[in-house]
């Protein structure tokens, strides 16, 4: 699903050229469950967001289900990304003045789906995360935990191949995270490929493998029992 070979990506920084991602070799496989784990500034934003095709590498290799990133043109990236990706991030990203119905029919209408099957797609969307209730409600009547609920129905409505959460329940009390997490698992057994960045050793170990970055590169790769001993100080 997702091949990245010896990626990297650099950025200028005054005089200065310094590398997020640093000779990268990985895939992820159709159906798995990755974690992505690291101190701030090691790479993890940066690779999820050449995952989701945000980013081009500054070399290197990237193909998405197959296909080669650097020979898409800006209208086949916007596709792609449309119909293979779905995103869920730290700080929600929902639009304030649109109900929980409106954020989620967003995408869809971005994407030119008729107003019925846009009204369709964002109920089942909002019943399958547990909010048919709160559809006409705007983010600042939800809680955290609604709201990143919102978001993962708003990722999910294109019927994506991947979904990418970065920090998916960084600004959520306990109990919401657990939800959350709950929800992302779900997602993942109905064959969802899942990547997620985290802090959170318990986040990373509901993943199948975890991969810890350090200085752009990938310095470790972990199974779930082996998160916590095998971190080394690098979260």
């Amino acid at each position: 699903m997702i091949e990245l070979e010896h990626v990297s990506r650099f950025f200028r920084v005054g005089e200065a050229e310094v590398h997020a991602l640093d000779d990268v070799s990985e895939h992820v496989r159709p159906g798995e469950h990755v974690a992505i784990m690291g101190p701030s500034g090691s790479g993890k934003s940066t690779r999820l967001n050449v995952f989701g095709c945000m980013d081009r590498p500054s070399a290197g290799s990237y193909s998405l289900a197959g296909r080669e990133v650097a020979a898409l043109d800006d209208a086949e990236l916007t596709l792609a990304r449309r119909q293979l990706i779905g995103f869920v991030f730290q700080s929600f990203h929902l639009v304030p003045r649109l109900s929980a119905a409106g954020n989620v029919e967003l995408p869809m209408l971005f994407a030119g789906v008729a107003r019925e099957e846009r009204g369709a797609r964002a109920a089942a969307g909002l019943a399958a995360v547990g909010l048919s209730a709160r559809a006409d409600h705007r983010p600042d009547q939800l809680s955290g935990g609604e709201r990143q609920r919102v978001a993962i129905a708003r990722a999910m409505v294109m019927r994506p191949r991947v979904l990418l959460a970065d920090e998916p329940t960084g600004n959520l009390d306990t109990a919401s995270g657990a939800q959350v997490l709950d929800l992302l698992d779900r997602l993942h057994d109905e064959g969802i490929t899942l990547v997620v960045v985290t802090h959170d050793p318990g986040v990373a170990r509901r993943a199948e493998r975890i991969l810890l970055m350090r200085d752009g590169r990938i310095a470790k790769r972990l199974r779930p029992q082996e998160v916590g001993a095998g971190l080394g100080g690098a979260a």
